[in-house]
This record gives C-alpha cells, structure tokens and sequence, in this order.
C-alpha cells in the first residue's frame, strides 16, 4: 500500500520514522499546505498526519483513501462525519506521552511559581551584578508544598499529575464536569475546584463543553489567585479572558504549551504576557520527548501494520 506522510516536520531531526510493514510505497513531506494535499495523496490508500486538515471536500476527492492515521491523540483537525460517509478508517495515537506531558507540567508549574525565567534573565543581563547582594529575591518564590493543586481532566495524564504533585506534599482536588454532580467521593464540584486551588492545571480534550471553558466567568470563580498551566488544548482557555486577569492580578499566572492558533497568532493577547515573572509559554512541544516520540511511531507502526493486515 501507499503511504503519504504529510507532516513529518512535527517530528524531532533524528527520529527514526520507518515505513510500517506493509507500506511498500512510503513519502515524507516535512509539511504540506492545504492546496497541496489532493495533488500528494492521489494515490495514496493511507495517509499519515499530525495537524493537517483533512476536511470533507479533500476526503471526497481522495478514492482510494482507506486510512488516515494521526500522529497525535486529538483529531479535531480530520472531518470523522466525511470519514464513515466514505468508508474511512481514522485512527489515532493515545498512550505516548504519559511521561513526557506530567514533567512538562510540572517545568511549566515550577518555573511560575519561583519565577524561573524572570532570574535566570536578572542573572544574564547584569541586574543581579549591578544589584550587588549575594542573592535576589525582588520576586517572591512559592513552595508547592502544602498547595492545592486542581486537576481539570483526570485521564492517564491527569493521574500520573497527581501522583508528582503528591510527591511534592500537595492536596489534589479531581474536578467533575461543569455543571455536574461529583460522581463519587474522588470527585469535587466544579466551581469547589475553582475556588479551592492554588494551582489549576488543565488535561482535558477540547470539544463544544470544554471550549473556552476557562473564561471571564469562571476566573471569576477563582478565589485563591491560583495558578493556571494548561498542556491541553488552547481552545480551552478564552486568551483574552485569561490576559485580562493577569494584569488585573485575577490569577497569579499562567504557564502554555498550548495556543487557539498555532504557531501563536501576531495578535494574540496573550503575547503581551510574555514578560510577566509568573508567565511561561512553550511550542506545544510538552508530548514530544524522545522516547515519547519513539513510543508514538511503534504504537503507529504496529496499528497502520495491523490495518493493513486486516484488508
């Protein structure tokens, strides 16, 4: 079978990405524009991709098309109505990045809380010298011990969170959906969450009850001024809601691995956060560790060699 990699740009230099057995026609692309997908997969029966569109006007004009497989977990971005309309598998990648995601999690949480990235800047740009005392400390640095970290989707990725934070001595509150009553006692209301934590760090998938979950009502919510790290998705964040009750001092900070458009749009708000002590953004890349990325392609590997098996 043919196999089309539209994407493989998403991954690190020097992943070894081999064809999966029973690809005997495999081609790379290290990105493919939207008007450059149906030229590419003419031929193609499987298509491989992380973040590419696949709508329902390309599937339609895609015969021979029988898989598409993502390189990611999320598969917001491939029409799955046009998929069954046209007999199409769709498969995607879970499991991979149990480790690298909570560690991410966990950079993105300490270096707001001790103000990682505002010191180590005060050390390379000769404040501290020109300061003169042996430490500085115009920053107030913050312990997660003893703080109550907020677990806003309590999958795979969410449990092993909790098992970090715990080692750090912290409380864990699970929150239950908006709107719902706690589904046993490892569960806590919503809004309880909100209001209880110090820190509230987001694992949750974005679909219509999660998108901009996070917005002026539910900061407002908020009492402690906690924290918020989200490695989910950036449609669950309202940027301009959240932006807001930065400088109004609403909440303590926010550290992202994730953005409503990506890369960043020029004029997204968040962008005018990029100097706060408490702020820290990364390139969506909190999934990709090496071994994360090599446990994805073996997972891959063996699903895109199992389909082709099965036809």
């Amino acid at each position: 079978m043919q196999a089309v990699f539209l994407d493989k740009g998403t991954f690190s230099d020097g992943i070894d990405l081999p064809a999966p057995t029973g690809v005997s026609n495999y081609i790379l692309y290290d990105d493919t524009p939207q008007e450059l997908i149906i030229e590419r997969c003419q031929n193609a029966e499987i298509i491989i991709t992380n973040k590419v569109q696949i709508n329902a006007e390309v599937i339609a004009k895609l015969p021979k098309l029988k898989l598409i497989q993502l390189t990611a977990t999320g598969m917001n971005n491939v029409d799955q109505d046009a998929c069954a309309e046209h007999n199409i598998t769709l498969y995607n990648v879970a499991g991979y990045a149990v480790k690298s995601v909570p560690e991410h999690t966990f950079m993105l949480m300490l270096n707001a809380m001790r103000a990682g990235l505002y010191y180590h800047n005060k050390v390379t740009d000769g404040t501290w010298a020109a300061n003169g005392n042996f430490c500085l400390l115009d920053i107030p640095l913050v312990d997660l011990e003893g703080k109550t970290l907020g677990v806003i989707g309590v999958g795979t990725i969410g449990k092993r969170v909790t098992e970090i934070a715990q080692a750090f001595s912290m409380t864990v509150l699970w929150a239950e959906h908006q709107g719902r009553a706690p589904r046993n006692k490892d569960y806590t209301a919503f809004d309880d969450v909100l209001a209880s934590a110090d820190v509230i760090s987001l694992h949750c998938p974005l679909n219509e009850d999660t998108k901009h979950l996070i917005n002026k009502d539910t900061l407002a919510k908020m009492t402690k001024q906690p924290l918020l790290i989200n490695v989910a998705r950036g449609g669950i964040v309202d940027s301009q809601a959240l932006t807001d009750a930065i400088h109004s001092e609403q909440i303590l900070g926010y550290g992202s691995d994730v953005f409503e458009q990506e890369p960043i749009a020029a004029d997204d708000p968040l962008l005018t956060l990029g100097d706060h002590p408490r702020v820290i953004f990364s390139p969506h890349n909190a999934w990709g560790s090496r071994s994360a990325q090599e446990t994805l392609w073996k997972i891959l590997s063996k699903q895109v060699a199992g389909f082709i098996d099965s036809v």
